[in-house]
C-alpha cells in the first residue's frame, strides 16, 4: 500500500480543513504514522488502510460537502480504527502526528481537542 503518502493526506486535509475538526486532522495523522511504523503488525495496518482509504475516497466526497454533519462518518470510522489499534500508537507516533498538526495548522492547535483524541486511546 504505497499509495498512501503524507503529501496526499495533507492535500486532502487542506481542502476540507474548514469542515474537519482538529480531532479529525490529528486522528488522520495518528493513523498515517501508526501505518508507517515498523512495529505495527499487518492486521493493524489493514485496518488503517481501510480507514484512510475511506477518508480519502472520492466516492465519499459528496456527503462530506454537507456542512457540520458531512465528516461525522469519517471521524467516526477513524476513531473506531484508532481505538482498535491503540496499543500500536506509542509516544513516537503521537509526537510525529502532533508535529504534523502544528505545521498544518500554523501552530494554532486546540490542545483540548488533541487531548480528547488521546483519551480515546487510553480508554
Amino acid at each position: 500500500m504505497k499509495d498512501f503518502s503524507l503529501i496526499k493526506i495533507i492535500g486532502y486535509l487542506k481542502r476540507y480543513m474548514c469542515q474537519l475538526s482538529t480531532q479529525g486532522v490529528y486522528a488522520a495523522f495518528l493513523l498515517y504514522n501508526a501505518w508507517s511504523s515498523k512495529s505495527t503488525p499487518s492486521w493493524a495496518k489493514n485496518i488503517i488502510v481501510g480507514a484512510l482509504a475511506y477518508f480519502l475516497s472520492p466516492i465519499d466526497g459528496i456527503p462530506d460537502l454537507t456542512p457540520f454533519i458531512g465528516m461525522t462518518d469519517d471521524i467516526g470510522l477513524m476513531s473506531f480504527s484508532l481505538v482498535t489499534i491503540a496499543c500500536y500508537i506509542d509516544n513516537e507516533v503521537r509526537a510525529k502526528a502532533y508535529r504534523q498538526l502544528l505545521i498544518l495548522m500554523n501552530n494554532k492547535v486546540d490542545i483540548e481537542a488533541v487531548q480528547e483524541v488521546d483519551s480515546w486511546l487510553l480508554e
